[in-house]
């Protein structure tokens, strides 16, 4: 996507200074006039098979039209060595000898051209590349929505808000991500609300917005996520090419480019004393000369300095890290921001499973089974969410050289416990089933069970920690405010050699939809919870407001 990464192209745009490309972009891709829709409807065609569908692409070197899902183009490609071509629904250029789409800063003002001059043409702002104009309702409209609530709700047989995701090359792990940013209430309804004002040619949220308003203007055709990626590869370099990338390294990299171009504080969601820390909520077993921010004893004080961004206020939360000592009970205290929490799974050889289920030091273990689950010291277990979730906030034995307790001034045997101190509207949980370490480069396939409802309530502060201030308070009345609903689930399929990711996302209510890149089928719950999550992602049943 970046200018010039086609050596093709490159020499193309010196010899025709894009003449060719402007041409095809007026006549043939937006059709500004009564003209060229006459010529795209009369030539508009496969020249070998004369078929009007088939993803057709115009040749840039000379006047040649043909498919690409039954590779004419291809073969037109190799007979006159013409590996230039533009794909005549989505105005993208497409190498042939390189099979990548090219993005180039000087064709994509023209078509910004073109698209304008045909939104003029027709009447209609849906296709505009700029902002759709907000929406304010009368006083009349809303009385009328009032009186009439049902009115509010999308038809079942809507597709509104669903729309597929060209993929660009190996860019499956992109479409996944943006199709559950898509689909997060809270983000939906944030940027389709105009809030956001700037002037910058490079800014990742105005394009972040833009889709958000073309997947909701009602069209059915894909989109081509074009522009977002080249703003991905400039402004996260490690994601930069078309090898496959993470999804879950993917999530984390966009939400921090949204997070700091919206001017969000880097502190705003956090309690006195405690510290940001940009990767997932894990257990960080090196704690030696890991210093303690927060210690229990000391009180901690001061005020937070701002008000939460919206990334902050969607996403992070508040994970607590107690580490005591066992011989005098000293109890050290850190608080540290999250945006999702990395789960490991059995089968990892860096972090062993049986811990979990049995003491610490005993000889129990785990072992693959046939049917997708686990063998637990000898018995057949299906591993769930929650079974991830306990062992991630389980009491861990750290041995006597890693904490220095300050009360007995000396190294002690010592046990460190994380729970979740404020659980954010969105919970990400991210299935760790990709292991590089010395000892092994695998992919773990063991099946997590996951429910559509999830109580975190067992695995908050309060509930572990005794020593939590809010024992005294309602637990019944805490758990109805610890409920999430699921909305989202990537899967990653193959091995790490030759993978692919989807996802799964919820329309409304129980309307489940299946996205493979531009293609979108409906699903069930069923096919939901049987597939084989990489990452979930959960909202909050009860939001709160000041």
């Amino acid at each position: 996507m970046a200018n010039c990464i086609c050596p093709h192209f490159k020499a193309f745009k010196i010899a025709t200074r894009l003449d060719s490309v402007i041409t095809i972009q007026k006549w043939l891709v937006y059709c500004s006039s009564q003209e060229s829709r006459n010529v795209r409807a009369a030539s508009g065609k496969c020249e070998v098979c004369s078929t009007y569908s088939g993803r057709l692409h115009a040749c840039l070197h000379c006047i040649y039209i043909a498919c690409y899902d039954r590779q004419h183009i291809h073969q037109h490609a190799k007979q006159k060595d013409h590996m230039l071509a533009m794909d005549l629904c989505y105005g993208q250029i497409y190498c042939l000898f390189c099979n990548c789409n090219i993005y180039d800063t000087d064709v994509d003002k023209a078509a910004k051209r073109e698209w304008k001059k045909c939104c003029q043409f027709n009447g209609f702002l849906e296709s505009s590349p700029i902002p759709l104009p907000c929406w304010e309702p009368t006083d009349t409209e809303l009385e009328y929505f009032k009186d009439n609530p049902k009115r509010l709700n999308l038809a079942l047989n809507s597709h509104v808000g669903l729309r597929g995701l060209v993929n660009l090359g190996s860019t499956c792990f992109m479409n996944c991500v943006l199709q559950a940013f898509v689909h997060t209430p809270m983000m939906r309804d944030y940027f389709l609300a105009g809030k956001h004002q700037c002037v910058k040619d490079d800014c990742l949220v105005c394009e972040i917005i833009n889709l958000f308003q073309k997947f909701y203007t009602g069209e059915k055709n894909a989109l081509v996520p074009d522009r977002l990626l080249h703003l991905m590869w400039t402004q996260a370099r490690h994601l930069a090419g078309y090898e496959q990338q993470d999804a879950h390294e993917f999530s984390m990299a966009s939400l921090d480019i949204l997070r700091s171009q919206l001017d969000s504080s880097t502190h705003g969601i956090l309690p006195p004393g405690s510290q940001l820390k940009r990767a997932a909520c894990q257990p960080n077993p090196n704690l030696a000369g890991y210093e303690y921010m927060n210690d229990s004893s000391s009180g901690g004080g001061g005020e937070t300095t701002s008000s939460a961004g919206i990334i902050d206020q969607i996403f992070y939360g508040v994970c607590r890290s107690d580490v005591t000592c066992q011989k005098c009970g000293h109890n050290s205290t850190t608080q540290e921001a999250f945006s999702d929490i990395s789960l490991e799974l059995p089968g990892s050889t860096s972090s062993p499973w049986h811990t979990c289920f049995s003491p610490p030091h005993s000889a129990g273990g785990t072992t693959p089974t046939s049917g997708g689950g686990v063998q637990v010291n000898g018995l057949n277990s299906l591993i769930s969410l929650q079974d991830c979730l306990r062992r991630f906030t389980r009491a861990e034995h750290l041995g006597s050289r890693a904490f220095k307790c300050s009360q007995c001034e000396s190294y002690q045997e010592s046990t460190k416990q994380l729970s979740l101190l404020t659980p954010p509207p969105i919970c990400c949980f991210h299935l760790k089933r990709f292991e590089h370490t010395s000892k092994a480069r695998q992919k773990i396939d063991t099946f997590v069970k996951f429910p559509k409802e999830l109580d975190i309530s067992p695995f908050m502060s309060y509930q572990l920690r005794t020593d939590d201030n809010s024992d005294s308070m309602n637990l019944n009345s805490l758990k109805d405010k610890n409920l999430y609903s699921l909305y989202a689930v990537i899967n990653h399929h193959g091995d790490l050699q030759c993978g692919h990711y989807s996802v799964y996302v919820r329309q409304q209510r129980d309307q489940w939809f299946s996205c493979n890149d531009h293609t979108i089928l409906k699903a069930t719950s069923e096919d939901v919870l049987k597939s084989q999550a990489y990452l979930l992602f959960y909202h909050k049943k009860h939001l709160e407001y000041d």
